[in-house]
Formats: structure tokens, C-alpha cells, sequence
């Protein structure tokens, strides 16, 4: 007798299967709640492809590329298919290498051939070829040992190189067609749930590989460049280079050996040279330079870079005074609030824009200003003697979420602005085909903060994460164009350092936890890092404003 087994769609439709039918064949009866091709599964609160066989009766949820963690499938499963196309199109021996993200997309270069415009257009007709040819992607799993001969024997050392740092015996690799990859993340089932994509292509072998995104899913926009952050992608990627870091297994070949003090060290210098360039420039401009403005997203380092640019100014004879924004909120009773009910505190709105300008203005024309402090638990601002008055050779600095917005400071000249947009630009893959997300270094990077200074577990900040990202996209990203210099704040050895603060806490998450597929893939994630001490990270270091000991924190 066959055995039936209920599946149950977020409690409002229950279907019953035969014992062993397939997560595809059932996604079938679901997917006129969805408005795009279903990718993946949750059920026990678990993550499962669409080619795994049921035995049992599940409460059950489908993602589609609307959805976060259906969007990441769909956007790992494109670089599989352009693996794919270009090995087809150019030959077995060509090489696509997948940089880091832009503009909804993926920076990629080929090695191997020479690419121009008409060739890119035939990599995306390939692609497109391959989509509607409806190929199963295919996992199998395979001992790890086997898959490394496999590598070596095609010579994509990247691969090689990644899977001796890995400890598990067995590890999944997927096919299309006949071709072999490893990913550390989940695919979608067939390559026809993949089809819609532009290519566009930059120049030196480079184009950029477009998908819909959570927050435009219905199409692939036009890819849009950036160039001052396209800028600094390529010179960081290019200093890897140089020092001979250009994935995680480059880095765990250095922590191995236990010789990660110069990494350190020369990771530091990098970013440091950016604040020594800034510097400079507020210097041969310090005529008309009187205000200068610090933005990026969450867990950027903006903190840490706003201290350490007043210790280089002064150096320079320049005398910094920091405003904060928040210090501008309104009161409590004014701060407009959302359609949920929540205060709107994250918009412009919330900012009493017309006093800050008016303070502002005072200030650059010499007048003696008290300056108000936001106090966060009476929800209002007190003025409590903090008195600002700037001399010729003063300069405010304001770092913020809307500090590039000129609608924050409406009043001031552009030329008395310098704006400058910081982000931790990772130019570190894991190989040639799997990406490190910048906002996963972000992420990681709260989540430890979070825990040590504001005493959130890591649940708490996985379930703020969304919001995060939202509000980023709406005020930060935006405005990324208008700085006068980018700043990366990435450094090199620092997902090795907090792989060993992070990890306790991502493990400390509950299997029943709506956020823990999140945090079993980030804990998936760091397994490909050897941890690196935090010993000889300097006091004044970025990492510091995340870990701890920073010297900043005592002043």
C-alpha cells in the first residue's frame, strides 16, 4: 500500500502526495500564489532544493526571486548558467571570474579570450539559448578528495586551492549538462527558472551581469555605472593582487603558516592612505572645504573613519568639530510616524532639517552656536552648555545616514561640502565562482557589535537585518554618486577575525528560529576561513569599532 503524506502551504491550502513524490512536482500545486517561478523550500525550518523527495508530512513555504533568500538562488544559479555559456561559447579552458556586486549586479571578467561588446551579446544569447532549453541542474554529492583530483584535472586551481580548507569529507557539487561546479549555496532546479538577464559589458574583459532584485523583481533594470565606486572596486581588487590575496584560500594559505602580523599590517596602511588622501584634499581646498560629510551603510565603519579623519586634519593644522544628525531629531511627539504605527525615524523627516541648516549657517559665518543633544530616553533634544564657534581653519564634520542627501544641509554652498561614501568594498572571493556578499561582511560585522555593546543576541540582528537593507536602499544607496571620494573600509584578514566572535553567536540561534536558515548560511559561510587572533589588530583599527578595544571608544 502506498504511503500519503500531507503538505501543509503556509496554513491556508493542504494537499496530500504519495511517500517520495518531489519538492518540483509539488511546488507545481502552489505556484499560482507566486508571481515568478518557485526556486527553493523551507520546510522544518530548513532550506531544501526543489529536487529533494518527500517521505513525510511537512508544514511547507516556497520562495520565489522576490524573496531574499529565493533572490540569492537565483542570482548564484545565473553565475552557474554564465559558467556554463561561456564554456560552451569560448571553450573549456576559458575562465569566468566573478568579482563582486554593482548596481544589482555582478562585475565579471573572462580569462582566457579577448572579449568586446559583440561577444558579450553572444555570452547572453548562449544564456538565453540554455534557459529555455530547461536543464536540470543536477547536485550530487561527492568526497571532497575526488572533487579536488576533478579540479586539478581540469586546472581551476581556485577550487582546488578553497576545498583543502574545507573539512567536511563530502561536499555537493552541481552539473548542467556536462559541466562541473562547486557552490557553497543552493541552486535552482532547472535552468528555465532563470530567464530573465542582461549583460553589459564595461571594458578590459569586464561586463556586468544584471538579475531582478527583491525590490525590482518584476524585470532586470538597465544597469546604471558607478564609477568612483567601480573606481576603488578595481584598485582594491588590484592591491589583492599584489600582495597575493585575491580569495579565501590565498588568505588561509597565510593564516596557516601563522604569518598574518604583516597581513594585518599592510591592510591597515591601505585604509589609512585613503584617510592620508582625503586629508590632503580638504588641505589644498581648505579655503572654501568648511563642512565635510560621511555616509555609507550600516556597519560601514563610519564611526571609527570620522575619529581617525579629525587625528589626520589635525595634523594638517585643520580643526575638526563633529555634528551627529541625530542630535537634530525632533521630539518625540513630532517625529511622524508610519502607516504600521512605528515612528518614522529613519527618514529625512524625522530630522528638524530647517533648525540644523539655520545652525549651519551660523556657524560658517562665524557666530557662536549652542549645539543640542538628542537625549534618546526622554525622546527630546536638551541644550546643556555645548557651545561651537569655528575660526578660519575649522572644519564641522557630519557623519549620518542622510548625510549626502543636499537636502540635509539645503543651505550650504556645494563648494564649502566635501562628501564622502564609505562602504566595506570586499575585493576577497571565496573563488572564481562564489562571490562574498558585502553585506555579508556588514552583517557579520553587527551582529558582533551588537552583541558586545548593545547586548542583542544574533537572532535579534538577523530579524533587524531586513529593515536594515531597506532603509539603506532608500537613503544611502541613492545618494552614492554625489561624494567627492569612496572609501573602502573591507580589510583584508577581518572575516578571519570575526569568524571567531560571530560563529558562537550565529550557533546560539534556535533550529525552530524563523532566522536560522540565515544563520546556518553564514555559519556555512565562515567555514571557509581559518580564524586569525585578534591580538595585533591596532587600537585605532576599523575591526576595533566591532570586536572591541577600540582607542576611539574612550574619548
Amino acid at each position: 500500500m502506498t504511503k500519503t503524506i500531507k503538505i501543509n502551504f503556509r496554513n491556508i491550502e493542504a494537499k496530500e502526495y504519495e511517500s517520495g513524490t518531489k519538492l518540483v512536482d509539488i511546488s507545481k500545486d502552489f505556484a499560482h500564489y507566486f508571481n515568478y517561478p518557485i526556486l527553493v523550500a523551507k520546510i522544518d525550518n530548513d532550506i531544501v532544493e526543489l529536487d529533494e523527495a518527500i517521505t513525510r508530512s511537512y508544514d511547507i513555504e516556497f520562495y520565489d526571486r522576490s524573496d531574499g533568500v529565493g533572490n540569492s538562488i537565483y542570482g548564484r544559479t545565473l553565475q552557474f548558467l554564465l559558467v556554463v555559456a561561456v564554456k560552451k561559447l569560448l571553450g573549456e579552458e576559458t575562465e569566468v571570474v566573478i568579482e563582486h556586486s554593482i548596481d544589482k549586479g555582478f562585475y565579471c571578467e573572462v580569462i582566457g579570450e579577448e572579449i568586446d561588446k559583440p561577444v558579450i551579446k553572444r555570452i547572453e544569447e548562449k544564456m538565453i539559448e540554455l534557459s529555455k532549453q530547461d536543464l536540470l541542474i543536477k547536485k550530487m554529492s561527492v568526497s571532497r578528495f575526488d572533487a579536488i583530483k576533478y579540479f586539478e584535472k581540469k586546472k581551476q586551481f581556485d577550487k582546488v586551492n578553497v576545498l583543502k580548507y574545507i573539512s567536511n569529507s563530502y561536499i555537493n557539487l552541481y552539473r548542467i549538462d556536462d559541466i562541473y561546479d562547486y557552490f557553497y549555496g543552493e541552486l535552482a532546479y532547472s535552468t528555465s527558472q532563470v530567464n530573465d538577464f542582461k549583460l553589459t559589458y564595461i571594458k578590459d574583459n569586464g561586463f556586468v551581469l544584471s538579475y531582478p532584485t527583491t525590490y525590482n523583481p518584476e524585470c532586470t533594470l538597465d544597469y546604471v555605472h558607478h564609477q568612483m565606486l567601480f573606481d576603488k572596486f578595481l584598485d582594491y581588487t588590484k592591491w589583492g593582487k599584489i600582495i597575493n590575496i585575491s580569495n579565501a584560500a590565498d588568505l588561509n594559505a597565510v593564516v596557516s603558516t601563522g604569518k598574518y602580523d604583516q597581513l594585518i599590517r599592510l591592510a591597515e596602511v591601505y585604509y589609512n592612505n585613503q584617510l592620508v588622501e582625503i586629508a590632503d584634499k580638504i588641505c589644498e581646498n581648505k579655503s572654501n572645504i568648511k563642512i565635510v560629510l560621511v555616509a555609507g551603510p550600516s556597519s560601514s565603519g563610519k564611526t571609527t573613519t570620522s575619529k581617525k579623519l579629525q587625528v589626520y586634519l589635525r595634523s594638517r593644522g585643520i580643526n575638526p568639530y563633529q555634528i551627529s544628525i541625530d542630535d537634530y531629531f525632533y521630539n518625540r511627539e513630532k517625529t511622524p510616524v508610519l502607516p504600521n504605527g512605528k515612528l518614522d525615524t529613519e527618514s529625512l523627516n524625522a530630522v528638524d532639517v530647517t533648525l540644523f541648516n539655520k545652525h549651519l549657517t551660523k556657524l560658517l559665518d562665524g557666530e557662536k552656536v549652542e549645539i543640542p543633544e538628542y537625549n534618546f530616553i526622554l525622546g527630546k533634544r536638551e541644550y546643556n552648555g555645548k557651545y561651537y564657534q569655528i575660526g578660519k581653519n575649522d572644519v564641522i564634520i557630519i557623519e549620518g545616514l542622510h548625510a549626502l542627501n543636499d537636502d540635509l544641509t539645503m543651505s550650504i554652498d556645494r563648494k564649502n561640502k566635501f562628501k564622502i561614501y564609505i562602504s566595506p568594498l570586499t575585493q576577497l572571493n571565496i573563488d572564481n565562482h562564489n562571490r562574498i556578499h558585502t553585506s555579508d561582511t556588514r552583517k557579520l560585522r553587527r551582529i558582533v557589535r551588537d552583541n558586545k555593546f548593545r547586548g542583542y543576541d544574533a537572532s535579534q540582528t538577523l530579524k533587524m537585518w531586513k529593515e536594515i537593507r531597506e532603509g539603506e536602499e532608500q537613503y544611502v544607496f541613492p545618494y552614492q554618486d554625489n561624494a567627492d571620494y569612496v572609501i573602502n573600509s573591507a580589510l583584508v584578514y577581518e572575516l578571519g577575525v570575526l569568524k571567531i566572535y560571530a560563529e558562537p553567536l550565529l550557533f546560539n540561534v534556535k533550529e525552530n528560529d524563523e532566522v536560522y536558515p540565515e544563520a546556518l548560511r553564514l555559519i556555512n559561510f565562515l567555514r571557509n576561513f581559518l580564524p586569525i587572533p585578534s591580538d595585533n589588530i591596532p587600537n585605532d583599527s576599523i575591526v576595533r569599532e566591532f570586536i572591541g578595544g577600540s582607542a576611539f571608544n574612550k574619548e
